[in-house]
This record gives structure tokens, C-alpha cells and sequence, in this order.
């Protein structure tokens, strides 16, 4: 079974920063996409950034030029920074994993923006 353990959620003020970071564990061979979506109260989940094994990136509109994703292989890890933070970035942040040609998601991390 794989698991994803992610980090780095909190309250921050607007306009600020955060890293979050998401780990892969246990029995991998393959991790193709990761990335991160995100969900507040009432709406929908959405995409928020992914990022391919070679590299391929994909942002939603509305986080694009503040947030940057990245991975690091050697780690399994996948990150979120995100920068200019918004008020209306609150959410619950989940990270997504193709592993093992399985999608996996992780518990999710609070990430409170306050004016």
C-alpha cells in the first residue's frame, strides 16, 4: 500500500508564504503525476497544480504567477510553494499521487489565509 504524508499547512497573513510538501511512501515503482488540488467549504474540489515525472506543469488560472510546483524524484516528494497569498486561498489542501498506475490521495492540510 502507498501513502502520502503531507506537511506544511498553517495561518498566514495575507500576502504571505507557504510551502507545502507532500511525501510518498511504501511499496513504489512507478510515480507518474503528482499534484495538489484543493477544496473550501461548500465548493468543489479543484485543481490546483500538477506536475508530470518529466516535468510537465499545469496550473489552475487563479494561482497562476503566485504559486510554483516542484518535485524531487530522488524523494518522491512533490511541493507547493505559494506566495501572495489570498484570503480566498483558504482551503483544505490535498496532495494526489499516480502510483503504481493507482491514484492515492493524502489526508489533506489546512492552509488559513486571514486578511
Amino acid at each position: 500500500q502507498v501513502q502520502l504524508v503531507e506537511s506544511g499547512g498553517g495561518l498566514v497573513q495575507a500576502e504571505g508564504s507557504l510551502r507545502l510538501s507532500c511525501a510518498a511512501s511504501g511499496t513504489i515503482f512507478w510515480i507518474n503525476v503528482m499534484g495538489w488540488y484543493r477544496q473550501a467549504p461548500g465548493k468543489q474540489r479543484e485543481l490546483v497544480a500538477v506536475i508530470t515525472n518529466d516535468g510537465s506543469i499545469n496550473y489552475a488560472d487563479s494561482v497562476k504567477g503566485r504559486f510554483t510546483i516542484s518535485r524531487d524524484n530522488a524523494k518522491n516528494t512533490v511541493y507547493l510553494q505559494m506566495n501572495s497569498l489570498k484570503p480566498e486561498d483558504t482551503a483544505v489542501y490535498y496532495c494526489k499521487a499516480d502510483v503504481n498506475y493507482r491514484t492515492y490521495w493524502g489526508q489533506g492540510t489546512q492552509v488559513t489565509v486571514s486578511s
